[in-house]
């Protein structure tokens, strides 16, 4: 029993399973959050939700983006000294980026009110100012916890946030009934909470923001030049299909409709998410000792690992693809929409062959960010997001078709992989056939480690 015990606890503080379990948790509540959601608002009003969240994961991608990869790759080799500077830095930047951010929004919604709602933004520019100020700590605390490697403390943020949100919604959807804007409103309530636990644990960072300095500044915003736009562009091959879509004829209708297979696709990139968390300390630190063989063998082992997992993923959701809209968006989104002619459950099986492609694509830009070459990812990001614009727009105004803009996503997945195997294959001289084979070992390996913990 002492044993069982003792193996118990060392997976449990076991870095990939943290960091596993977090993003699991917060997946679930959004998969969960979003399923409620779905069934508590017509199409329409339910798009509109979508669009709020959609344009405020793109708009954090820049406010973040900024100096996320940067702090957590230089954090992971400092010195104590140098650390409290390099998170006073990222604090003043965040603080910074958020007031232009708000400022700009609130000038917009001003100005364009009319155009702003008609488009369906209005919830976005009215309460997402708001939004981005509160939840500045609870993200801050984020990156400096996931540089730190404390993916306990992660979790427990996590578990605040999302839990925290997803019990609003049950409550709401069994009793309270509340419109979009009061829901957003409780949504902007959840994250002060989930900041206020993080300055007061004194996770956040803020109290070293006096400790900034220009060059540590300076050093991030070098770095951050760079992976800002990576992040934007990145965001922007999720969130241009919406977009677009939502520009289109079709509508926010067909926004709501396309949302369900793009939910389903977060929700597969759980582990892929997961180990990327945990790679990049890594793959980091072992580059900035010069430890080119590591950064390598990382790559490879995790390359490999989440790839297998993709294989199993992709299949059970092409074969089960009904079931799973059901779950999550039910009964209205199955078969063809009459209005649209849109149907999810196809989009969802073309959405499950793109998945078999996103582990190469994300640890190749994690590779080329870690050995300091975020130029290199960028303009790998950028011809995805090129090609996935164009196609977009063919899909949506030639064809109509929202299962070609899924085949887009396809289609711009495979440009970046050959991109991302280019570039560091320039640096790290990386063979295509020990991916898989690392993949394999890092398994027979996990196997063995359990077998002995067990025995």
């Amino acid at each position: 029993m002492q044993s069982v015990r003792s193996t118990f606890k060392k997976i449990i503080h076991e870095d990939n399973f943290l960091s596993l379990a977090g993003n699991l948790s917060i997946s679930f509540f959004g998969f969960a959050g979003f399923a409620l959601l779905a069934r508590s608002f017509p199409v329409d009003l339910f798009g509109q939700y979508v669009l709020f969240i959609s344009s405020g994961t793109f708009i954090e991608m820049f406010r973040f983006g900024i100096t996320n990869t940067a702090i957590i790759r230089y954090l992971s080799g400092a010195g104590e000294s140098e650390r409290l500077k390099y998170i006073g830095s990222n604090v003043l930047i965040g603080l910074i980026a958020t007031v232009f951010i708000g400022v700009t929004l609130l000038v917009s919604y001003f100005f364009f009110a009319d155009s702003i709602e008609k488009a369906g933004y209005g919830l976005f520019f009215t309460w997402y100012p708001l939004l981005a100020f509160l939840n500045l700590p609870f993200n801050t605390a984020l990156v400096i916890l996931q540089a730190d490697q404390m993916f306990g403390k992660i979790l427990i943020i996590r578990l605040i946030n999302s839990g925290g949100f997803f019990l609003v919604l049950a409550v709401n959807f069994i009793f309270l009934k509340m419109n979009l804007h009061e829901l957003v409103i409780a949504m902007i309530m959840v994250n002060a909470f989930a900041s206020a636990i993080c300055i007061i644990l004194g996770w956040d960072g803020l109290r070293y923001l006096m400790k900034a300095t220009k060059d540590t500044t300076r050093t991030l915003l070098d770095f951050g030049k760079y992976t800002t736009f990576t992040l934007i562009g990145t965001n922007l091959l999720r969130s241009a299909d919406t977009l677009i879509i939502s520009l289109s004829p079709m509508g926010p209708a067909a926004v709501a409709l396309y949302s369900i297979p793009m939910k389903l696709t977060e929700f597969q990139q759980i582990p892929l998410r997961s180990f990327a968390a945990t790679a990049f300390p890594k793959m980091s630190r072992a580059s900035i000792q010069g430890k080119i063989d590591e950064v390598r063998s990382i790559f490879y082992t995790y390359s490999g690992a989440i790839t297998y997992i993709f294989i199993i993923i992709s299949l059970v959701t092409f074969v089960f693809a009904d079931f799973f809209v059901l779950i999550l968006g039910g009964s209205q989104y199955l078969g063809t929409d009459p209005v649209t002619g849109v149907n999810t459950v196809s989009i969802v099986r073309v959405f499950s062959l793109y998945g078999l492609l996103l582990p190469i694509d994300r640890m190749t830009g994690v590779g080329l960010d870690s050995i300091n070459k975020p130029g290199k990812n960028l303009i790998k990001v950028s011809f995805m997001v090129i090609a996935n614009v164009i196609g977009d727009l063919i899909a949506v105004f030639l064809f109509k078709s929202l299962i070609a803009v899924a085949i887009a996503s396809v289609i711009f997945t495979i440009i970046g992989v050959l991109i991302g195997f280019y570039f560091l294959n320039e640096d790290l001289k990386i063979s295509h056939t020990k991916i898989f084979s690392f993949g394999i070992e890092f398994y027979k390996n996990s196997y063995k480690r359990l077998i002995q913990l067990i025995s």
